[in-house]
């Protein structure tokens, strides 16, 4: 072996040994990490576990333990997270844990596949082999809790729920919505890191609880507008205790505060303003409401006389349960009594609400028909009976699959606040508004799409859509003279329009409508639709004129056309027209805006040299773009070579009712002429025209010569009672007339 040989071999021998020590390294770190986050884990400190394990996946990313307990950690915090690392680790170890199945159903179900939940379930209970283990009850109500999901799921309801957003809301738990009655301040709950809430961190306070997460405390954030809110900060150091401080309720014109504190396992108290405006220091209520178990949320009816609380005092296993107190007006709280067995169940039932006409009770609850957690309920109070009525599920989306409480509505009513750990949150537990989906009005106009000045007057628009649960609904109206419609619909959903006219569908058009949360709200909306009303001409009285192919002159019939529409103009000073050139699609789209533009102006020069002042008349050319017919025939392109005459409307004003002219038919009835007297005479008529006559000495022979105020010219030469005339209009068109006597 030669020395090269000897010496790579040596290398080879130290990177051996180098690598060997690292990864030995490396793995005692890999452990070391994964049983920190174990330790965490089993002490329920699930936020501090998941550094520790996502380090060990970091270097280790098939560790099926570490993502598996990660996956059960994020459950708290991110349910989409959780669902990715528990089915990533039973895939790579079927067996990762003898609780896998349970844990699938519990990521199933929160993430909505609720099929799957069951069936997890179902598969975890088979592995339960003792017929009394308590497990099979809880897995029980689970898979109870996700039939009830799916049917609520399945049956929506139209409510929009917006988070109230980063300044509020954050990564830790946010809850207990309390409003003042002006709506411009929030009190609430909140477990952020203190050192981030201005007058929340003092040395006063514990930093973190048994579960390693920070305490609750009690914050305040005022209202900049409908979707902002100022940077929190603590409500008061007279409430924000070295334990848990939670908001209840203002009352009392928002000088008393109902609160929760850790006090006992957790008891109720109340706090009032000082003269100084800061709040003084919470007392406890009295034994009555408070007792050595947990006592929690808390709400005093509006006349201040009865108190609605959850505790665990009563209850053999530690739930909770509803209760209620009265009290005389200056007395104090007499001793509790339950709501009974309509509203508690064997299961949670907390943070009541009273509507402020006491008729309706709103609580959360692990029982009933919830879909998992806690639920929001309600229940109507029976005045005959004097009990509260069945509670009934408010419903997805109010409600999700897990927990939903502190329904607070807001002082207007038209909405609500809640709190819920829902997918698109900040992290844990969020604040949301609810409002119910209202009614929107659409109004416009439906347009021809061929003629976008054209308004089609009788269309029928059938808006057809779903609401939430899949219910069809449908909303109608029909066009008016002027094109105009106007429909109220739900909102905040896409339209399917039918357009139909005179019992037939033009078309269907899709149209999304935004959401609106009042009765108030209108949008404009204009249809313009693939259809020409043959039926009526510019919605006037003026008729079309027609036009030779690339020719601009005048027709004789369009003279006919054009003298009606000056008889017209004449009779409705105060009427003002546009003139439109149109042109079939023979030549280009450039030579056409010349033609049509010649052919408007030649209709204007002809009605100005009628006697309608030209300030009156507009003209416009389209071109080939304003078709109302295809180009596809000679008769087609025909209809399209004309010009077409529009009322000129101010803004808002209305289409004028139009007089109408009256045409007079002269008979002329023969008599027998008066011999003419010879010479010459020039008379100018009324209209402008100018009229020469010259007579011969014998009176033989008579000539006439006229000439129009529009340029029409005529020739008349009658002798020995033969006539012969010659005559040209202002169109250039020549006419000859011979009469011979009989």
């Amino acid at each position: 072996m030669d020395n090269v040989s000897k010496r790579l071999l040596q290398a080879s021998y130290a990177l051996a040994l180098t690598t060997a020590v690292a990864n030995s390294a490396q793995a005692q770190s890999t452990r070391k990490d994964l049983q920190t986050g174990n330790k965490l884990f089993n002490q329920e400190n699930y936020r501090a576990s998941i550094p520790y394990y996502e380090r060990v996946i970091a270097k280790d990313p098939n560790n099926a333990q570490a993502l598996f307990r990660a996956g059960v950690a994020y459950l708290s915090f991110d349910k989409e997270k959780a669902s990715d690392y528990i089915y990533k680790a039973q895939k790579l170890k079927p067996k990762v844990s003898k609780d896998v199945e349970y844990w699938l159903g519990r990521v199933d179900h929160l993430n909505y596949n609720f099929d799957e939940a069951i069936t997890h379930y179902q598969a975890y209970n088979a592995t339960l082999k003792k017929r009394n283990d308590t497990r099979r009850e809880e897995v029980a109500q689970l898979i109870q809790h996700s039939k009830n999901a799916k049917v609520l799921f399945n049956s929506p309801k139209d409510i929009f729920v917006k988070n109230l957003g980063p300044t509020v809301n954050t990564q830790y738990s946010e809850h207990s919505p309390v409003i003042s009655s002006d709506d411009k301040t929030l009190i609430y709950t909140t477990r952020a890191n203190p050192t981030d809430i201005p007058g929340l961190d003092s040395k006063a306070r514990s930093k973190t609880a048994a579960d390693g997460e920070y305490y609750e405390g009690i914050v305040e954030t005022h209202r900049i507008d409908a979707d902002n809110w100022e940077k929190p900060r603590s409500l008061s150091t007279a409430l924000n205790s070295k334990g848990h401080d939670a908001s209840d309720q203002l009352f009392d014109n928002d000088t008393k505060l109902l609160m929760y504190r850790s006090d006992e396992d957790g008891d109720v108290f109340v706090a009032s303003k000082q003269a100084g405006g800061d709040w003084g220091a919470p007392t406890k209520l009295n034994s009555n409401i408070n007792s050595k178990a947990y006592e929690g949320d808390a709400y005093i009816t509006p006349d201040g006389l009865t108190l609605y609380f959850s505790t665990a005092r009563y209850s053999e296993d530690g739930n909770l349960d509803l209760y209620y107190s009265t009290r005389t007006a200056g007395g104090d709280w007499g001793p509790a009594k339950s709501l009974g067995s309509t509203i508690n169940t064997k299961y949670d039932e907390d943070s009541p609400y009273i509507s402020r006409d006491g008729r309706t009770l709103y609580f959360s609850s692990r029982g009933h028909n919830t879909m998992g957690d806690y639920d929001i309920f309600a229940s109507k109070y029976d005045s005959i009976g004097h009990k509260w009525g069945r509670p009934e599920n408010m419903g997805y989306p109010i409600n999700t699959p897990d927990a939903d409480s502190y329904y607070r509505l807001a002082p207007d009513g038209t909405y609500a606040y809640l709190s819920s750990y829902r997918i698109g949150g900040y992290g844990e537990k969020d604040i949301y508004t609810i409002s119910y989906i209202k009614n929107i009005t659409i109004k416009g106009t439906v347009f021809s799409k061929r003629d976008s000045a054209q308004v089609i007057p009788g269309v029928e628009l059938v808006f057809n859509g779903t609401q939430a649960d899949k219910t069809a609904i449908s909303f109608r109206d029909v066009t008016k003279e002027g094109g105009d419609y106007q429909v109220k619909v739900l909102s905040a959903r896409t339209y399917q329009v039918a357009v139909n006219k005179d019992g037939k569908n033009i078309e269907t058009q899709e149209f999304a409508v935004p959401i609106s949360t009042n009765d108030s709200t209108s949008i404009t909306k204009n249809f313009y639709v693939d259809y020409i009303d043959t039926t009526v001409t510019n919605n006037t009285r003026f008729g079309r004129i027609f036009f030779d192919t690339d020719k601009y002159k005048l027709r004789p019939e369009s003279i006919k056309t054009l003298n009606k529409t000056a008889a017209i103009l004449k009779a409705n000073t105060g009427l003002n027209i546009s003139i439109e050139g149109n042109c079939d699609s023979r030549n280009t789209d450039e030579y056409n805006m010349v033609l049509g533009q010649n052919r408007a102006d030649a209709a204007k020069n002809y009605l100005v040299k009628q006697g309608v002042a030209a300030s009156r008349l507009t003209t416009v050319s389209f071109g080939e773009r304003k078709p109302i017919a295809p180009n596809d025939t000679p008769e087609n392109m025909q209809l399209n070579r004309r010009d077409d005459f529009r009322v000129v409307l101010k803004e808002g004003e209305k289409m004028p009712v139009i007089k109408a002219v009256e045409t007079t038919t002269v008979i002329a009835v023969p008599v027998a002429p008066a011999r003419p007297l010879p010479g010459k005479s020039k008379v100018k008529m009324a209209d402008g025209t100018k009229v020469k006559t010259k007579v011969d000495e014998d009176s033989d022979k008579v000539k006439v010569k006229t000439k129009g105020a529009a340029g029409e010219k005529s020739k008349t030469v009658s002798k020995d009672g033969e006539l012969d005339s010659k005559a040209k209009d202002a169109s250039g068109e020549k006419a000859k007339v011979k009469a011979k006597a009989e």
